[in-house]
């Protein structure tokens, strides 16, 4: 008998073993599996009100079934306490919310319960079979895996990693690429979840990222750190863009990812099913970066806007559609690559817009200034785009114009403000008709001709103004019932405000309508500090 107890035990403990083993999950989980369900096999014997454990000694495999009493002062529960007077009787030492262990048989398990108890060991070993999977995933997302494809759902890939599966969805392949079953594939993990069907491993092909680790793979200055790749744009299976910058300056980072008669560059693009890969080099200047990024087009002038983060590159007229590409795919992955709005423009219609624009300009001094068309041309040349540019610049500046003398420049001047300030006049009347409250214009940066704008947006009052988003001063975009995107037009859109103007507008008038405190001056602070010690 004590040979079959004994052997029973070390059977208990190579079990233990061998599932650890093949789950590759510690002993120790094992044997608290194994405890679990003999727990519950022994609440079944004994009532589930008792509050029964049961250990396992992982040396010896020796089980051992206690059930636990908590010493009382006043028994109310016979099964989950014990007097205080029978728990000295047990062990003279015992206190109050001390605990007893009284020792119980080992239980005899039934097909009932010897069911049970493997469903609970299976559950727990899963449980735990799941949480090694994500612990030791979640720290690889980033990485560049390698599997067999187990199998194809729906045009979503499921791979076999080895000790875990992981899924390619269809949104995540490359185009026009097909894998059957055990086809080699090598994928980017991009996410690790903990789900409750257990944690998922979500692959890709076409994130860019898995681009610039292949490149990694195949560049040792890129794995070396020694050439960096600061910004990627792909249209997965059909054109890529990469932006490269070397430390070294004796190493050509475009030639280092190009290789030997483009070795290196040739083993990204077959394992990207032939994807076209641009390699540039990145520059901290945005226009020579735009420039670069729209290669293979040749770049006749760059105009940057810095508020809007938008840029007008104007192309000769041939270089134009090598500029945008086959269905703008140039100049869209220039885009995503730089981080700006590209505009591109022919200079044949750069050329046809400045002689409009100087035409619209000679056309508005003509008209406000009663000026003849040369004085009005002579303003437009010299880069005056409007009359408050005529009304406020140093009047030295005026004077310099060529053909210009001091008393001309005076004259202009003083026409400009008297033209201003009854379109001020005309504007404060529009305002007062549409009632806008004059708290309104006490507001910094607002106008009249803002305010009469805002009037027309039924903004009328202070309160009206403190309530608006940035959004409602400067426009917005929404989907309507035909899933079609209108424009929603702002209240000060017309007046080239950037969203920081359009915030302070909004913030002052919050300040003013005592919604909020106004925020503290430095030179406040200063004169505070200095006083104290006085005091």
């Amino acid at each position: 008998m004590a040979t079959g107890v004994a052997a029973n035990r070390l059977e208990l403990l190579q079990i233990a073993d061998a599932v650890a083993r093949d789950k590759s999950i510690d002993k120790g989980v094992v044997l608290g599996a194994m405890e679990e369900a003999m727990q519950r096999a022994a609440k079944a014997r004994y009532g589930s009100e008792n509050e029964i454990r049961v250990d396992i000694d992982p040396k010896t495999g020796e089980t051992h079934v206690s059930r636990y009493l908590h010493v009382v002062g006043l028994v109310e529960n016979d099964k989950t306490e014990i007097s205080l007077e029978d728990a000295r009787a047990r062990n003279p030492a015992a206190q109050v919310d001390d605990i007893i262990a009284e020792t119980l048989p080992p239980v005899d398990f039934s097909r009932i319960a010897a069911q049970a108890a493997k469903q609970v060991i299976v559950q727990k070993v899963r449980d735990a079979e799941r949480e090694r999977h994500y612990e030791e995933y979640k720290d690889r997302i980033g990485e560049i895996v390698h599997g067999m494809v187990k199998r194809v759902e729906f045009g979503s890939v499921v791979v076999d990693l080895g000790r875990a599966e992981g899924v390619v969805r269809r949104d995540e392949m490359i185009p026009r690429e097909n894998f059957r079953q055990n086809d080699r594939i090598r994928a980017y993990i991009y996410d690790v979840r903990r789900e409750t069907r257990g944690p998922q491993i979500f692959l890709s092909r076409s994130h860019p990222q898995f681009m610039v680790r292949l490149f990694a793979q195949e560049v040792p200055e890129i794995y070396d750190g020694i050439i960096e790749i600061r910004a990627v744009a792909r249209d997965p299976g059909s054109r890529a863009k990469i932006a490269v910058i070397s430390k070294d300056s004796s190493i050509d980072p475009v030639g280092a990812c190009v290789g030997m008669r483009g070795v290196r560059v040739q083993a990204v693009v077959q394992e990207l099913q032939g994807e076209r890969i641009d390699i540039i080099p990145w520059n901290p200047d945005p226009a020579t970066f735009i420039v670069n990024a729209l290669a293979p087009a040749e770049v006749s002038k760059v105009v940057l806007d810095e508020d809007t983060h938008r840029v007008e590159v104007v192309v000769p007229d041939e270089q134009l559609s090598l500029a945008i590409g086959r269905r703008g795919q140039n100049v869209r992955l220039a885009s995503q690559l730089t981080g700006w709005q590209i505009d591109i423009l022919t200079e044949a219609e750069e050329s046809e817009r400045r002689q409009k624009e100087f035409s619209e300009r000679t056309q508005l001094f003509m008209e406000t200034l009663d000026v003849d068309e040369t004085v009005a041309q002579l303003l437009a040349s010299e880069g005056f785009s409007g009359i408050e540019d005529v009304a406020y610049v140093p009047l030295n500046e005026l004077a310099a114009v060529e053909g210009f003398d001091e008393e001309t420049a005076q004259e202009l001047q003083t026409r400009a403000q008297e033209y201003i300030e009854a379109k001020n006049r005309e504007m404060d009347d529009k305002r007062r008709e549409l009632g806008v409250t004059d708290d309104v214009l006490e507001v910094d940066g607002v106008t009249a001709a803002m305010a009469a704008s805002l009037g027309e947006h039924e903004i009328k009052t202070l309160e009206d103004l403190a309530g608006c988003a940035t959004d409602d001063l400067l426009g917005y975009y929404e989907t309507n019932k035909e899933k079609e995107r209108v424009r929603i037009e702002g209240a000060l859109e017309s007046f080239g405000l950037t969203a920081d103007q359009a915030n302070a507008i909004i913030m002052d008038a919050r300040v003013k309508a005592g919604w909020i405190e106004a925020p503290e001056e430095p030179e406040a602070e200063e004169e505070t500090a200095t006083e104290e010690p006085a005091d």
